[in-house]
């Protein structure tokens, strides 16, 4: 109940009218009222602009005017309730007065107390709500302005109502341009059918208002993804729907750029390999149905790109990897694709091929496309690659199988001689598992002490003298026995087990030759030759290890020679020769191991520490071709100007012999002279040494 009396202003021109409205408000039990008093149709109006009460009481009859008027008049701008007074009921006034706004119509000598109070409190009632029905509309319309959503209500199809962000979601500048347009207008012709059914279905209230992604038309004709909901509605009181809908075009490029980095290289933008296993799990799916489906998996790996990029930088690296990625895509079909699988890797998918010849066909084009050099950055850049192909029609149950195989071949290939294809055969696998069993072996086998060391005799060819031994590793395999140093040096060089073999072998041909010298005088002139591979040459701390070695066994640094290869002083010129300075300053001897088999480059040789040039034993043998004399001439000479000694490596023969020391060679070994020895046999050569017989 309301603390303060009810303001109410009757406008009436009779004063009988007014005290017999005093008397009745008076004696209202449950109010306590204000009473003023407007005389005329002008007092009231005046009155009502200034909007002082909480009720006003209008007589029908006002003289110059009537309170029909007065309603109307002023209903549009008058919040507080109006109650029409009349003299006698009149059905068609009453309509009128409703229709006009009235809160009430009564019907004077006919109210009493009850009814006038019941009159008033519900038009109070009534104005209150509806007072605060417009608050609610104002605030509404105020959300619904600021809301970044777009909110569209429409009626029979038709927009009646449109929001700022509504206007800008549909490409328009006004609202005008946009209502009474049809809704659908602004659906994709392939979609309206399913809108409309949904529209229709809702107001039925059978689907759920759910916000659900939904391809839009602007007015321009271009398409935006928007999130859309409808729900039921009432505009003017006509059932109508709602839409509201946000744009989420931003959100959808980013999941599609999201989704596009998951599954392609970003340097190249071909396909990553896990995109690339997703297509060939649906070729080996598709392979084992009946119609005979094939295809076939190419592996590529670049030949020497890691030259070019030590050479020409990671930048020009990357270039060539894009520029070969774009080559690989022109030799390919729409249904084919190219992933790369990392580094200088690619794999190729060939989807529904004939036969095999079709796969070659492909690894041709592409070794044809490859051999174009290329110019980047200013530089001329020739490429090749080896290639592996695995076929499907071996049955393959899992994707990693063929890609293995394809891997597997591609191996062979490199091995071959690169720039080459191999298709894959069940050799190879059978190879490359007792690769990886020799691995396996090849690891354990320092922690079971399974090496040993033979020497084999380097000797004199002015005096037939012995000049000194070459340490050479054997492996003693549990179940396989002595095995040579060309069946696991490179198994050893490719998984890092060189690096500790090699400085075993170091460590116990020092020792063993420092007891030889303390138990043979002869031996105490003699050199000792050992290789050591360029993965030792790229430890730092290589000098240190090589200075402890000798501290600890005792061997007198003069006496030692380490031989290196062509390949791990030219792929590493600066850090090998700063390298080799430091181990001359202890008082090592150098030489080149195999000279002529790597780079075969002799312009080089002067820019390195080197005492010794050994040249390999292809060049020595007796089935040598006849012109390669000349090029022994040739090392020979070269090695004299700069002056070094020259050892030939792989004599196997008399007629070797005698060329090499026609040729005038200072040192050599080879089976002719003996085979490398266990340290029990070399106690005879240390004792009496044997004469080279003619």
């Amino acid at each position: 109940m309301r603390s303060e009396p009810i303001k109410v202003l009757l406008v009436d021109d009779d004063e009988d009218d007014y005290i017999l409205t005093r008397d009745l408000l008076s004696e209202i039990k449950d109010g306590s009222f204000n009473l003023d008093w407007a005389q005329s149709y002008a007092s009231g109006l005046e009155a009502i602009e200034r909007a002082e009460h909480d009720v006003y009481l209008l007589d029908y009859q006002l003289g110059r005017g009537n309170g029909l008027d007065l309603l109307r008049e002023t209903a549009g701008r008058c919040r507080a309730p109006m109650i029409l007074l009349t003299g006698q009921g009149d059905l068609e006034v009453d309509v009128e007065a409703m229709k006009a706004g009235a809160a009430d119509y009564l019907i004077k000598g006919k109210i009493d107390a009850s009814l006038f109070g019941r009159s008033i409190r519900y038009a109070l009632e009534r104005a209150q709500g509806m007072q605060a029905l417009r608050e609610s509309e104002e605030r509404y319309q105020r959300l619904v302005e600021l809301s970044p959503d777009a909110i569209v209500v429409h009626v029979e199809n038709r927009i009646v109502f449109i929001n700022t962000a509504g206007v800008k979601l549909l490409g328009a500048t006004s609202r005008e341009q946009l209502i009474g347009l049809p809704v659908l207008r602004f659906v994709p012709d392939s979609l309206r059918r399913n809108a409309a059914g949904r529209v229709s279905r809702l107001l039925e209230d059978e689907v759920d208002p759910t916000f659900a992604e939904q391809k839009l038309r602007r007015l321009d004709g271009s398409s935006l993804d928007a999130e859309v909901a409808v729900v039921p509605f009432v505009y003017q009181d006509q059932p109508a729907v709602q839409v509201v809908a946000r744009d989420i075009s931003a959100r959808k490029q980013a999941e599609e750029r999201l989704l596009h980095e998951a599954f392609h290289d970003p340097l190249t933008g071909l396909a990553n390999r896990a995109l690339f296993l997703e297509h060939l799990k649906l070729a080996v799916e598709r392979s084992k149905r009946p119609k005979g489906f094939l295809f076939a998996v190419l592996f590529l790996d670049l030949d020497r790109f890691k030259n070019i990029n030590d050479s020409l930088g990671h930048t020009i690296g990357d270039e060539l990897l894009r520029a070969v990625a774009r080559r690989l895509e022109d030799c390919l079909r729409q249904i084919d694709i190219v992933a790369r699988f990392g580094g200088d890797e690619f794999a190729v998918l060939l989807d529904g091929i004939a036969d095999s010849s079709d796969a070659v066909r492909v690894a041709e084009r592409i070794q044809g496309e490859l051999h174009t050099p290329l110019n980047l950055g200013g530089h001329e850049v020739f490429i090749s690659a080896s290639i592996g192909i695995a076929l499907s029609g071996r049955g393959y149950e899992h994707t990693e199988e063929i890609v293995r195989d394809a891997d597997t071949a591609m191996y062979r290939a490199k091995a071959l001689g690169k720039a080459r294809h191999e298709i894959f055969d069940t050799e190879m696998h059978a190879s490359a598992v007792a690769v990886l069993q020799l691995e396996t072996d090849l690891r354990r086998a320092i922690e079971r002490q399974e090496f040993c060391i033979h020497y084999q005799p380097i000797v004199s060819l002015t005096n037939d003298t012995l000049h000194g031994f070459e340490a050479l590793v054997r492996w003693h395999h549990p179940a396989r026995g002595l095995i040579a140093p060309g069946d696991f040096i490179a198994v050893a060089e490719e998984t890092g087990v060189i690096v500790p073999l090699g400085r075993w072998v170091l460590r116990e041909a020092c020792a063993q030759m420092y007891r030889w010298q303390q138990q043979f005088p002869v031996a105490k002139d003699l050199m000792l030759s050992v290789n050591v591979s360029g993965k030792q040459f790229a430890q730092p701390d290589l000098f240190q290890q090589v200075e402890k070695i000798l501290r600890e066994t005792g061997f007198n640094p003069r006496r030692l020679q380490l031989e290196i290869t062509e390949s791990a002083v030219i792929e590493n010129t600066a850090t090998v020769t700063a390298m080799l300075m430091q181990l001359r300053g202890l008082g090592i001897k150098l030489s080149m191991d195999d000279f002529g088999t790597g780079y075969s480059s002799l312009s080089y040789l002067h820019r390195f520490p080197i005492d010794t040039l050994k040249i390999d034993g292809s060049f020595i043998s007796s089935q040598a071709e006849a012109g390669e004399s000349g090029i022994v001439r040739t090392i020979i000479m070269l090695a004299r100007d700069l002056g070094m000694n020259v050892v030939a490596e792989g004599v196997e023969t008399q007629e070797g012999w005698d060329t090499v020391r026609d040729f005038g060679c200072d040192l050599a070994q080879g089976y002719f002279i003996s085979s490398p020895l266990p340290p029990e046999q070399v106690s005879r050569w240390l004792d009496e040494p044997i004469a080279i017989s003619e």
